[in-house]
This record gives structure tokens, C-alpha cells and sequence, in this order.
């Protein structure tokens, strides 16, 4: 049996890390999500940097936008990957109904630029959302100290959201409580939180890299915890996902409605070739999860994964891990905030990139 499949029944959702239009128009897509039940999307600027540059499937319309000398290089991307995403919703909306809003979702990235930008973030996710006018849209903001306020505002306002550049427990607490406060007001306000869905991705290939790296610059007794950080930092993720959303508060609103916001693993192509291609899937499988991967790691689990329920084990081990690395002088938490603005970084340069492109 595909291993992908049997993921749903331990209450996993897989999504594609990548969107394009030889995805969208060769059939490709539509593919995975009949054979390996992809239940989403993402996207973010470097997929659509790769996906323009490299898909002929844009050659033509990008000539004609180029040809239009009122359009900005921002205006023409936004309508080569609006178009893209109305596609992939359309793809996916047949599941969306099914599962009554559960699945069948496809994320759209604010830009980068906007990232310390609370008021021009939320705007640009209400412009974007009309903008793609699909129920199963998720707006992608990061996870920065101006993406939480736009994230609770546009909560507040019925908008789903895809919270993204997550590495630590703090961002993960933070996002949560954004959510929550955002779902509520929505609900003050007579708005329908059944319609709102939310997901908040940690990254976690990055986490190993850096960590690794410190690791092995110490030498001696720390090398054996290499390539158990992300892992760990997930699990005890989840173990705060689930407090947050078990307790009673979260409880009444989910009485009137409310969906939990679900924990979401990015960056799960292994990067270190000495792990497990399938290192980030196979540890976090778990109820009320999602795993979004790139199409090499798609292709690994679906030709050699193991599906069984583990994030909620090793608990322990994911404790004294961090402890660990606290004794040798590393702190996750300031890690995690070290990545989330290297990750900014390289989402700026995708960014910037994709605009020389549609110049």
C-alpha cells in the first residue's frame, strides 16, 4: 500500500511543497491528488522565482505582460501567480467541499518586503484574498513580530491564514495566541469561524543545519546529539499546539465553531545526506498535522516511507535534547529567531529576483 495513503488514517495531511504551471497544465497535480492524496499546496517566492524562470508555460503571457508598460514588474507577478493559484484551488476544491474545509488548501505569500510591516501586511492579504476570490486560499504571512498583528487582524476579519518562517517555541506560542485572539474577535463580530482555517508551519531541515553546525564546532561529547534538534523542537511543539488547543478557553470558541490552527512542518527535505531522506515525515506523524514537501521528498516517502504514529513519542529524549544544548552553551530560542531572519533574507533575494525577472 502507498504509505501516503495510509498517513490520512493517523489523521496527517500531506501537502506539495511547489507550484507551477507544468504542474497545473500537464497534469501533474491533479495526479498527486488522486493517487497520493495531496490534500494542499504551498508557494512561496523562490517556488515561483524556479517556476518562472524555468516552465515554458509562462513564456508567452509574461511577453504580453512585459508589453504593457503601465504594469509593474509586482503587478505582473501577481497576475502569472494568481492565475496559478486559482488553478491549484480549483484542483483541490472538490476536497475542500468533501472534507467541509478541512483540506484542499493553496498558499499565497505576502511580500517579503512587508514582513516588519503590520498595517501594508494586512493589506496586502485582504487585496490578495480578493484578488484569488477561493474559499480555500490561505494567505501566507511570517511569523515576525508585525506578521502577528496582521495574522490576528486578518483572523479577526475571516481571512485564512498560513503562518510561515516558524523555528522555535516561541514563535510557535506567539502564532497560537495570535489565532486565538484573532478567531475570537471574529466571532464577537457575528462572522462564521467555520470558514476560517489556519495553519502554522515550523521549519525544521534549517534547524539541523545550524545547530549541526555549532555541534560540531564544539566537538567531543556534542557530536551525538547532531540531527536530533528539529525533531525534538517539533515534538515539543506539538506538545504546546495541544495545550493551547485542549484548554477551556479554546474550547468555547470551538463550541461556536472555532478550528484549531494546525501545526504544520516545512523544510522537510533533509539537507545532510547522512540522515534519512525521509528523517522529517516519518518522526512527526500525528492527529491534526500537516507536512509540506518538496517533490523529492514526495517521491521517497511514497517509494520507501514508514507510516506510523510517532510524535507523540520520545517525548522525553525531545526534553533532555534541548537540555543538552543548553550545557553546551546553545539557545534554541535565540536560534530560532537567527533563522527566521536568514530565512526573511533569502525569501527578499527570491523576491527581488522574481521582480529583475518580470521587469
Amino acid at each position: 500500500m502507498n504509505p501516503l495513503l495510509r498517513l490520512h488514517a493517523l489523521g496527517q495531511r500531506i501537502w506539495l511543497d511547489n507550484l507551477s504551471r507544468t504542474l497545473l497544465q500537464e497534469g501533474i497535480l491533479k495526479k498527486l491528488v488522486t493517487e497520493d492524496r495531496i490534500a494542499g499546496v504551498t508557494s512561496n517566492p523562490t517556488i515561483f522565482f524556479k517556476a518562472i524562470s524555468e516552465s515554458p508555460h509562462y513564456r508567452e503571457e509574461l511577453q504580453k505582460l512585459k508589453a504593457d508598460t503601465s504594469l509593474s514588474a509586482e503587478q505582473r507577478y501577481e497576475m502569472l501567480a494568481i492565475a496559478d493559484i486559482q488553478a491549484a484551488c480549483d484542483i483541490l476544491l472538490p476536497l475542500h467541499k468533501s472534507s467541509k474545509g478541512e483540506d484542499g488548501y493553496v498558499s499565497l505569500e505576502v511580500s517579503p518586503a512587508l514582513a516588519h510591516d503590520a498595517a501594508g501586511t494586512l493589506a496586502a492579504g485582504l487585496r490578495l484574498k480578493s484578488a484569488v476570490a477561493r474559499d480555500n486560499l490561505l494567505i501566507k504571512v511570517p511569523a515576525t513580530a508585525a506578521g502577528l498583528q496582521a495574522i490576528e487582524e486578518l483572523v479577526a476579519k475571516g481571512c485564512s491564514v498560513n503562518v510561515t518562517l516558524m523555528f522555535s517555541l516561541r514563535h510557535v506560542h506567539d502564532v497560537a495566541q495570535a489565532y486565538v485572539r484573532g478567531i475570537g474577535r471574529h466571532i464577537e463580530s457575528g462572522g462564521d469561524a467555520r470558514k476560517v482555517k489556519s495553519v502554522a508551519s515550523l521549519f525544521l531541515s534549517r534547524v539541523d543545519t545550524l545547530i549541526d553546525k555549532r555541534l560540531e564546532a564544539i566537538g567531543g561529547t556534542a557530536l551525538p546529539l547532531r540531527g536530533r534538534s528539529a525533531v525534538s523542537l517539533a515534538k515539543l511543539a506539538y506538545q504546546d499546539y495541544r495545550a493551547t488547543f485542549s484548554d477551556a478557553a479554546f474550547g468555547a470558541l470551538a463550541k461556536r465553531g472555532a478550528r484549531p490552527q494546525a501545526m504544520l512542518w516545512a523544510s522537510t527535505g533533509t539537507k545532510n545526506p547522512a540522515y534519512s531522506d525521509v528523517l522529517y515525515i516519518e518522526s512527526l506523524i500525528g492527529p491534526q498535522t500537516v507536512n509540506t514537501v518538496p517533490d523529492a521528498t514526495l517521491a521517497a516517502f511514497r517509494d520507501h516511507g514508514k507510516a506510523e504514529a510517532t510524535l507523540e513519542t520520545g517525548i522525553d529524549a525531545a526534553r533532555q535534547q534541548f537540555a543538552a544544548l543548553r550545557t553546551f552553551g546553545i539557545d534554541m530560542e535565540a536560534a530560532g529567531e537567527e533563522l527566521q531572519a536568514e530565512g526573511l533574507k533569502q525569501f527578499e533575494e527570491s523576491f527581488r529576483q522574481l521582480l529583475a525577472l518580470t521587469a
